[in-house]
């Protein structure tokens, strides 16, 4: 199952898109002569980013579901439609899972999201990893016809949709296509369900980004509701040039050498954690030389392997 590469390891490190610094001072400057709202990122260099990052061996590219840009949020994630996206990206790559973090499932059809990811699963050769949430914009819901306040139960309901738990009430004949079995299900913090719900009937946590310390409770409530099951969360990196610049905290991650970094992230194995995503928009350096970097020196004590 495609989920059991995010535990190989000791830990694997992936990547989160959009691939741009647009919060970088450059990536400011470049945004402001671009015009280009704050949140909206540099899309120019994704596909060679992309691929790039699959050759070097990271282990999973995320991309979050954002439907509409709200200057009050200020971030429109990768600007693209979240499974027309994947597609196109699994075109580009061969080896690199492809996850979602997360689709906002109260604003979709959940039989044409269910569609939509066995159609990526099958075409991608089963690099999926379906990320669900039940979102935290309010000002999305009325557009959809959705209620905000019940948004957990329509959650719970479309994932007994995407789980096959409501084809028995489905017409003779009926059936969904393609019929392979369902992704892995990932859910982003609790979704409005209990800690147990959502032990028993996801395969994955997608928690948020903070430091090694906070995320050993949150591993220990993981680990009590759902055993071994992946345990994911996100680094906010700013590499610097200095191999052994030391770690600067800021909100959501580090700026830190690449030594720092394998600091951090043993720390993050230490706690527990199975997978780490980074996401590069405060990053100062260029991207391409970022990721070649960390390919180079980082992934290799970690990505070790399999005997």
């Amino acid at each position: 199952m495609n989920i059991e590469k995010l535990s190989r390891g000791p830990l694997s490190i992936g990547v989160e898109l959009p691939l741009d610094n647009d919060w970088s001072t450059s990536g400011q400057l470049k945004r402001q002569r671009d015009r280009r709202p704050f949140g909206v990122p540099d899309m120019t260099e994704h596909a060679s980013l992309i691929a790039l990052a699959d050759k070097l061996g990271f282990r999973a590219a995320w991309v979050r579901d954002v439907p509409l840009y709200d200057p009050d949020f200020g971030d429109a994630a990768q600007v693209f439609e979240t499974f027309t996206y994947l597609g196109y990206l699994s075109s580009l790559t061969r080896n690199i899972l492809l996850g979602t973090a997360a689709v906002v499932l109260p604003l979709r059809q959940p039989w044409l999201v269910r569609k939509a990811a066995a159609t990526l699963q099958t075409l991608s050769g089963d690099r999926l990893l379906l990320g669900v949430a039940s979102g935290d914009r309010p000002v999305e819901y009325p557009l959809f016809g959705q209620d905000y306040a019940t948004r957990g139960e329509t959650f719970r309901s479309s994932v007994g949709i995407l789980k096959g738990e409501a084809d028995t009430g489905l017409q003779p004949g009926l059936r969904m296509l393609p019929a392979n079995p369902p992704p892995p299900l990932l859910v982003a913090g609790l979704a409005q369900q209990t800690p147990e719900w959502v032990g028993k009937n996801m395969d994955g946590w997608l928690s948020y980004p903070g430091t090694p310390a906070d995320h050993v409770s949150r591993v220990k409530l993981w680990r009590q509701v759902a055993g071994d099951k992946a345990y994911v969360s996100f680094i906010h990196l700013d590499l610097s040039e200095d191999a052994n610049a030391p770690v600067q905290r800021h909100r959501f991650g580090i700026k830190t050498g690449r030594n720092g970094l394998i600091q951090e992230l043993n720390a993050m194995q230490e706690a527990g954690v199975n997978h780490i995503g980074l996401h590069f928009r405060r990053n100062q350096r260029p991207l391409n030389e970022t990721l070649m970097e960390i390919g180079q020196w980082v992934l290799p004590e970690f990505h070790r392997p399999q005997v």
